[in-house]
């Protein structure tokens, strides 16, 4: 990533407080690094605005890339399987043996290799192909983030001996009108080509229920791509994991098409390996550090315990620190969960204490009011 770009971001209501309009500007910057890293653009302006401001706004403004030359990346008639050579597998970098999950996660991920395993057997040599010609393993990982879904579809890529192909819903949205199914036909292909697992990350974005009463073109576009992936799902001869911070916005269309394994926030037994695994024997640890202090840590996932302990180093060793001790990583810890942006799309369910409390405040309430009428 170039540091030196002069990257301006404005418009940011002053309303908003100052640390959530940090962390927006820091993402914000991160991601358009990124995107002119991959893409080599030497211009971008990125409007954000609801949908229908849009047409508008595209029609009376000229910026650098639009016009003919834009047209022509548009590739309109490319055939799907010239659009595939877009998207090329990888090999996998984990394998199971860095995953640290809770038993039964673990007993459901290797049914699903072994389900991968016997598909010759049971479709062709037991003859289950005449009644279903396309076999597949469509599987969907769901939990919370930093709880190990990406590494569980890099596991099961190497288990299988096979590269994996990763693709999100950024990479498969275009700006165009019709290009987003394309684009799906196209990564299907491009995993069948290459015999390649396919994972599609953040896949609420296209698994989430379809829009009805559509007067957008972009919502037109959203459903078409949803339609096109059930097409693809329905005719694709391979393993496919989708992966989803919020599996209750999926379509139920595609619940009886996945075979759904939840990622819980690791318990004490899968904190202590984790944080076991990642104190590697180089780091210079105080010896009042305790692996089953750390261990007692709630409500902290693989990604929060790797990201503390990176934390806690470079602190230490900014203040030219020899080791670092427990308070340093109990104070990265704590850092780490006060950043968190908490957005939760289910209301906070109440104790069997507070929901006595509240009825009894309801009775006062109604009781104080009755009195009142009949004075």
């Amino acid at each position: 990533m170039n540091a030196s770009r002069d990257i301006r971001i404005q418009g940011i209501p002053d309303t908003v407080p100052e640390p959530t309009a940090a962390v927006c500007r820091s993402r914000l910057l991160t991601a358009v690094n990124k995107l002119i890293d991959e893409t080599g653009l030497d211009n971008i302006r990125i409007t954000v605005g609801d949908a229908s401001s849009f047409s508008s706004f595209w029609e009376n403004i000229n910026l650098p890339g639009r016009g003919d030359s834009n047209q022509k990346n548009r590739d309109p008639e490319l055939s799907p399987e010239e659009r595939a050579k877009r998207y090329e597998a990888q090999q996998p970098i984990f394998t199971f043996k860095q995953l640290v999950i809770p038993e039964e996660v673990e007993e459901d991920l290797l049914l699903a290799v072994d389900l991968i395993r016997l598909e010759f057997k049971v479709f062709d040599e037991w003859g289950l192909r005449k009644i279903e010609p396309f076999p597949r393993t469509a599987l969907n990982f769901h939990g919370k983030p930093g709880t190990g879904k990406t590494l569980a579809a890099h596991a099961i890529a190497s288990k299988i001996n096979r590269p994996i192909l990763v693709a999100s819903y950024a990479q498969i949205e275009s700006m165009y009108h019709g290009e987003g199914p394309k684009n799906v036909e196209a990564i299907f292909l491009a995993a069948e080509r290459d015999n390649a697992l396919l994972f599609i990350d953040e896949a609420d974005s296209l698994l989430s229920k379809r829009l009805t009463n559509v007067t957008q073109g972009s919502e037109q576009a959203i459903n078409s791509m949803r339609s096109q992936l059930l097409i693809c799902l329905e005719q694709f001869r391979g393993v496919v994991i989708f992966s989803t911070n919020l599996v209750e916005n999926y379509d139920k269309a595609f619940e009886t098409r996945v075979r759904n394994i939840n990622f819980p926030m690791p318990d004490e037994t899968c904190r202590r390996e984790i944080w076991k695994r990642h104190l590697v024997e180089e780091l210079p640890i105080a010896e009042d550090v305790s692996i089953e202090k750390l261990a007692q840590i709630e409500d902290v996932c693989g990604r929060d315990i790797k990201n503390a302990i990176i934390d806690a180093s470079m602190r230490a060793a900014r203040q030219d620190k020899e080791e670092i001790g427990i308070s340093e990583f109990l104070d990265s810890v704590d850092r780490i969960k006060k950043a968190r942006i908490n957005v939760t799309s289910e209301p906070m369910q109440l104790t069997p204490k507070e929901k006595e409390e509240v009825a009894e405040k309801v009775k006062a309430a109604i009781a104080k009011k009755e009195q009142e009428t009949t004075s």
